[in-house]
């Protein structure tokens, strides 16, 4: 309706709430923004690349990312579980020269934002349905060991050559534990404090203050006390040849955005070792990015649901030109995300603004950014680290069955002993050996027999044979997405074979969601199932079928 026809009433109204909404966007923004810097700083740190190409990136994430996307209420940046790929990268590709390795690896990134861009043109967000749930948590958990593996000596002031192998470092971390410096050590640990127990506290104005932010203050004033840019210590013992005490302390940025902008190098382009951090940059980027988008949808208080290839698309583009410039890859992230939602944001300009902010806060005070202490980043990132792998990680999967904790497990030892491709796969193929030896046919592994059969009153039974697993449910998956809404859904299983965790995580899901939308949605036939656990979503298979 035309402004000169709509009631004033209503004009005021929509006027009011336009305003409204650009004020509750702007101040989350402007919060997410404290958490997003210093965020940001260290990923790119522990990455092995600048300090500012994790600015970059969250930058772009935010005035460019925000405007192209499918969703509402995400927020897009570096995250701590890239760190892990990057940092091979850089080591791999430079061998040894790490602003080559950095060069060589924006031109991974870039690439890879162009797989990106060619997998949502393809609808392959549906894709991420194939790698199991078990598979997924069980790289995330690997990520989290190798951050705090990695982020540890920096918290006790160490600089330690880490061997390649996850493994070899581990032990090697706590060998040299010992030789930490106190003073670099407070700061990480009073940061840790922060961390585990801001969160607790119920207050309604102080608990809005994010806790990173707060790490950053006390770890910059605690550098102005213990003065970490003359700090000099004395090893207290003789120093292993790995180990050594000399610093840095302090973060060091260029003394404008502009200094901080490194082209590509593409000269490796042709090298296995180039493409394989391609694949991985891709596969990680892409795969957090479904995850988060579909994780956020879920907290949104106006139920709104993201168009997941077109986020592929835009973290696609983000990262090809984040990649050219010198910034690093950038994926939807949740722990930002939620913490928008928990601010009142409303619509996609927040992330716009979160962007906004860090583009003029490095333009007024980047002598600021060089007074954080890299202990108080190396906390935060081993924070996340020990969420990523928590033991309540380990008894989430175990409460799915043994099963997944073996795939789980699986996982984590590949990713650990060999690299991340390597854990993923042996993840699935330790997935797709268990439905082997439960009896399910090879012939049912990558085809699943079903059919949607519309009824009368609006009704649609889908009805599945044999067994429905994460490797062969992408199709019905598929054709569920073009159901209408507001009808009536039932799902018969009584004549499946084996349904997997992933199988049944999916239906449920969809049975929440499409009941949310208005509908109605049911699940029949399980009662001739045995489960692999207690838990509702454990596996389940038909007991005739094993008797």
């Amino acid at each position: 309706m035309d402004n000169s026809v709509m009631p004033a009433a209503a004009v005021n109204t929509r006027d009011t709430l336009k305003n409204s909404h650009r004020r509750a966007d702007m101040v989350a923004g402007f919060l997410v923004f404290l958490i997003a810097l210093p965020l940001s700083l260290g990923v790119a740190v522990a990455s092995g690349f600048p300090p500012m190409a994790g600015i970059i990136s969250a930058i772009i994430g935010g005035l460019l990312v925000s405007r192209i996307n499918g969703s509402t209420l995400t927020i897009v940046g570096p995250a701590a579980g890239l760190i892990v790929v990057i940092f091979a990268s850089v080591q791999n590709l430079g061998q040894g020269d790490m602003l080559a390795g950095y060069r060589y690896t924006l031109a991974a990134i870039v690439l890879s934002g162009i797989l990106q861009i060619v997998l949502g043109h393809f609808k392959a967000g549906r894709l991420a349905a194939f790698f199991p749930a078990s598979v997924v948590h069980g790289m995330l958990a690997a990520i989290g060991i190798i951050i705090m593996t990695k982020q540890l000596p920096v918290m006790l002031g160490l600089q330690v050559e880490t061997p390649g192998n996850m493994l070899r470092a581990i032990l090697q971390l706590l060998q040299v534990q010992a030789f930490f410096v106190p003073k670099i050590a407070l700061i990480a640990l009073f940061a840790l404090c922060i961390l585990i127990g801001w969160p607790k506290l119920q207050h309604p104005v102080l608990g809005k203050v994010p806790a990173p932010l707060l790490v950053i203050v006390l770890g910059i004033g605690l550098g102005y006390l213990f003065d970490l840019r003359h700090f000099h210590p004395e090893p207290l013992f003789n120093l292993p040849e790995a180990v050594n005490i000399n610093g840095p302390f302090l973060i060091a940025i260029p003394d404008s955005l502009a200094a901080s902008i490194f082209l590509p190098d593409f000269s490796k382009a042709a090298s296995p070792a180039f493409w394989e951090s391609v694949i991985s940059i891709c596969l990680v980027g892409s795969l957090e990015t479904l995850l988060s988008s579909a994780a956020v949808d879920k907290l949104d208080p106006e139920n709104r649901y993201s168009d997941l290839n077109k986020d592929l698309q835009a973290i696609g583009i983000g990262n090809t030109l984040s990649g050219m410039i010198g910034g690093l890859p950038m994926i939807a992230e949740i722990v930002r995300s939620s913490a928008n939602i928990d601010y009142g944001a409303k619509s996609g300009w927040a992330n716009f603004w979160h962007g906004g902010f860090l583009l003029l806060f490095v333009m007024l005070f980047p002598w600021l950014i060089d007074s954080i202490p890299l202990a108080s980043l190396a906390a935060l990132l081993v924070y996340i680290g020990f969420r990523l792998a928590s033991p309540q990680a380990f008894a989430k999967t175990l409460d799915l069955g043994r099963e997944q904790l073996f795939i789980f497990t699986i996982t984590i030892a590949g990713v650990l002993a060999a690299n991340l491709l390597v854990g993923v796969m042996l993840g699935i193929a330790a997935k797709l050996l268990v439905h082997v030896v439960r009896g399910v046919p090879l012939k049912n592994m990558l085809s699943i027999s079903y059919r949607v059969q519309r009824e009368q009153n609006h009704k649609y039974l889908i009805k599945i044979n044999g067994s429905a697993i994460f490797s062969n449910f992408i199709a019905l998956k598929s054709e569920l997405a073009m159901l209408p809404q507001g009808k009536s859904i039932v799902f018969d299983l009584a004549d499946v074979y084996l349904i997997d965790h992933t199988v049944m995580d999916f239906i449920n899901a969809y049975k929440d969601d499409y009941i949310g939308r208005g509908g109605q949605c049911e699940i029949h036939g399980l009662s001739g199932h045995a489960a692999a656990s207690g838990h509702r979503l454990a596996a389940r298979i038909k007991q005739s079928a094993e008797q």
